[in-house]
């Protein structure tokens, strides 16, 4: 193997990643190949072991490396370059003790989906390619269930998908986008696949914090993409008084007179916040995304759109040239899954248990001396003196999270995404662990 400092040509914390990236890309360095220590390699190059830190933490989170606690770090033995940049900042190894990086639902607390198909016809029955893409007892569903009264609405892949056409159709290469700060981190990856500028926008315990909404309409922007509850990762919901103010400065803005909201409404029915829409103020420019994947299963890859007409017929257009429909098999089985008792109780109880657990993790932190607002949803964010030392305090541990970098634009305070909803016990010996890490 090639001398890890001999091919560093530019001892800074860009220079030093670029040429370790290179060296793994040209196969200087193999996967599963061990790193050198981070003091002993800012001793090699002569720089500050912090400057070598930060390296480190640019390589892992482009997935080229994967720190091991006291082991070191390793180049990882199956890159992800197939993942978007943010998304590879977020993924981890599976072979921590336990992974709450990932921020998906618990499997045992999912509606059981056996039942659902044994009632489903025997044959994918659709006749033709023009058919409406929505079976109608599920489009008839959504209306009662929409959060204002909407033109239109249609199924999607999921609400990444939703977004995803949304912005195709709605947007032009240099856009502005209001986003959250943080946000969840793939909405960084969309924006840059289609050439948009985001406009970070902080927040408080009710969403967007407004006088920095404000200045950020003031840069025209096309899209303000929001969450309403259970925001990932932070567990933050908007209230209704928080959303009618966000409503009425966008009415107002004369910068911003054509700009459209898109809100993501990820959770769902086990958040325990209600429901807030824009829309109850200007349904005319809003477009509202529900997604299925936290309630009823990721794989299930459902969700739905809805808001003015001339909007979402664009997307259904689109996706007639792409995909062309969401599978009304998946669609009936959803169906089934929001009308049959048993699997509504489910859902209803993986609300409360997600609360609870919620609710425990935020106790168990409070005793080690980190206050954390017990939020919605099943993310929580908390704040660490150093990220990459934080992440390595808790593999040493055994215990694998989510960077907070990949969530945050303009370097904002060192965090941790953890996935509390997965956590079923344990809960003071994992909080003392984010302890000891959060002040690593």
């Amino acid at each position: 193997m090639k001398s890890v400092a001999l091919a560093i040509e530019e001892p800074t914390p860009r220079g030093i990643a670029a040429s370790i990236a290179r060296m793994i890309t040209s196969g200087d360095l193999a996967p599963g190949d061990r790193l050198p220590t981070v003091r002993a390699l800012a001793a090699d190059l002569g720089v500050s072991p912090a400057t070598v830190s930060h390296a480190w933490q640019t390589l892992s989170a482009n997935g080229l490396i994967i720190s091991r606690g006291r082991s070191g770090s390793v180049v990882r033995a199956v890159p992800k370059d197939w993942l978007p940049l943010r998304y590879r900042g977020m993924d981890g190894d599976l072979d921590a003790r336990l992974d709450l990086s990932r921020g998906t639902p618990d499997p045992e607390l999912l509606p059981d989906l056996m039942a659902s198909l044994a009632r489903l016809s025997g044959r994918a029955d659709t006749t033709s390619y023009l058919q409406k893409p929505d079976i109608p007892e599920l489009h008839d569903l959504l209306r009662e269930t929409w959060p204002a009264p909407v033109e239109a609405l249609t199924v999607t892949n999921g609400a990444l998908d939703a977004i995803d056409r949304v912005l195709a159709r709605a947007t032009r290469f240099g856009d502005r986008v209001i986003v959250g700060n943080p946000t969840f981190a793939p909405f960084f990856d969309l924006l840059d696949h289609y050439g948009l500028e985001a406009l970070p926008v902080d927040l408080d315990d009710e969403g967007m914090i407004p006088e920095h909404f404000l200045a950020a309409l003031g840069h025209a922007p096309a899209v303000i993409l929001l969450q309403n509850r259970a925001h990932n990762p932070s567990g933050i919901s908007m209230t209704a008084a928080r959303a009618e103010k966000l409503a009425w400065m966008l009415h107002r803005s004369r910068t911003a007179p054509n700009t459209i909201v898109v809100e993501d409404d990820h959770s769902g029915a086990i958040s325990t916040a209600p429901l807030v829409s824009l829309a109850a103020w200007m349904p005319d420019r809003v477009l509202h995304v529900r997604s299925y994947s936290k309630t009823h299963g990721p794989d299930l890859r459902i969700g739905a759109l809805g808001g003015p007409r001339a909007l979402v017929e664009q997307v259904i257009s689109h996706r007639l040239l792409g995909p062309g429909w969401t599978s009304r098999m998946v669609q009936s089985i959803l169906f089934d899954l929001l009308t049959n008792p048993e699997a509504v109780r489910r859902v209803s109880t993986a609300r409360d248990v997600y609360a609870q657990r919620r609710a425990t993790f935020s106790a168990a932190m409070a005793r080690e001396g980190i206050v954390l607002p017990i939020g919605d949803g099943i993310n929580a964010w908390v704040p660490v003196a150093d990220e990459r030392a934080a992440i390595v305090s808790l593999a040493a541990a055994g215990i694998r999270v989510a960077p907070g970098s990949p969530f945050q634009l303009g370097g904002g305070a060192p965090h941790l995404r953890v996935t509390v909803g997965r956590i079923s016990g344990e809960f003071d010996s994992i909080a003392a662990a984010l302890a000891v890490a959060a002040r690593a």
